[in-house]
Formats: structure tokens, C-alpha cells, sequence
């Protein structure tokens, strides 16, 4: 099987230039703004995002020149480091992955030609897009009861704004 081409589309420009001061989650940084710099070519692209209050950014979490080291398939999460748990890569939401591929859902502040600026930063400056999708409540908002794992009994109600994380 061959491998997948990636398009590197955009750039997210953010305040953010060390891993260790960039928050863990958008949900986290709700007031904190960044924004999406894209490729001219995608231009036609942004036709209609405008529209939209939040937008999933689909951004790859490693150098994008190169290939990505296997990683540890059991990690501990970052938010389990004081007490050490160990989870398979599939369980967390970490950047250490087959694929570093991340997910980010960010509130659209404005649309100005290429730049899509956004609050609900999680992302370091210089953090390449791969793609945008619109936020749509009736397809991304589960029905019924959900759970979180392993977030359920470690957060509970600490997450951002004292939310459940999967409420």
C-alpha cells in the first residue's frame, strides 16, 4: 500500500512557541486568538466560511519534512503525569502518534481574504493545516448519553469552565 499525499494548505500563526506554554486544549484557551494563514491558492476555498461560528482545524503535529518515529503504543497522558497512567495512543489525545494528526475546534472571529482568525488556541505558531471542516451541531453533537474513558473519572467537573468533558 502506498502512503497517503498531504497537502500542506495553511499555517496557524499563535502566541504559542514553546510546547510546554501551549494550552492542552482549545477548550482550555477560549480567550487566547490565533489565525489560519492560507496558501493563495486555497482562496476560493474560504468561500462561505464566514458563515460558520466555529470551525474544526485538521493540522498535523510534527515536522512536516520528514517522517514521524514509531511511537510508545501504551502512553502516559499529559494530563495523568503527577499520577502515572499508561493508555494505548488511541485513548489519549496527545501528539505522539502513528499519525500526529490533531483536531482543533476553534471559535471563527473573521474571514479576511486568506486569514481566518480564530480564538481557542491549543496550537504552537507555525503549525501546518491540512484541513478546515465547519462545525455543524445537528452532525458533530453526539445523541444520548456519552462517556469519556478515562477523562470521566479523572477530570469529572475540573475541565474548562467546570463541564463534564464529554457533557
Amino acid at each position: 500500500m502506498s502512503a497517503p499525499t498531504l497537502r500542506a494548505i495553511g499555517m496557524v500563526r499563535t502566541p504559542f512557541v514553546d510546547r510546554t506554554d501551549t494550552p492542552l486544549q482549545a477548550a482550555f484557551a477560549r480567550d487566547a486568538v490565533g489565525e489560519v494563514r492560507f496558501d493563495a491558492r486555497y482562496s476560493d476555498a474560504l468561500d462561505g466560511v464566514a458563515g460558520f461560528s466555529h470551525l474544526w482545524l485538521v493540522t498535523w503535529l510534527g515536522r512536516f519534512d520528514e517522517n514521524a518515529p514509531e511511537p510508545e503504543l501504551r502512553q502516559v497522558p499529559l494530563l495523568l503525569r503527577d499520577e502515572p497512567e499508561k493508555f494505548g495512543v488511541f485513548a489519549t489525545r496527545g501528539p505522539r502518534r502513528p499519525n500526529p494528526i490533531g483536531l482543533s475546534l476553534v471559535h471563527v472571529l473573521s474571514v479576511e481574504g486568506t486569514t481566518i482568525r480564530f480564538s481557542g488556541v491549543d496550537l504552537i505558531d507555525g503549525t501546518i493545516v491540512l484541513d478546515v471542516k465547519p462545525y455543524v451541531t445537528n452532525f458533530d453533537q453526539p445523541v444520548g448519553e456519552t462517556r469519556c474513558g478515562w477523562f470521566d473519572r479523572r477530570l469529572g467537573s475540573e475541565t474548562a469552565q467546570g463541564a463534564n468533558p464529554c457533557a
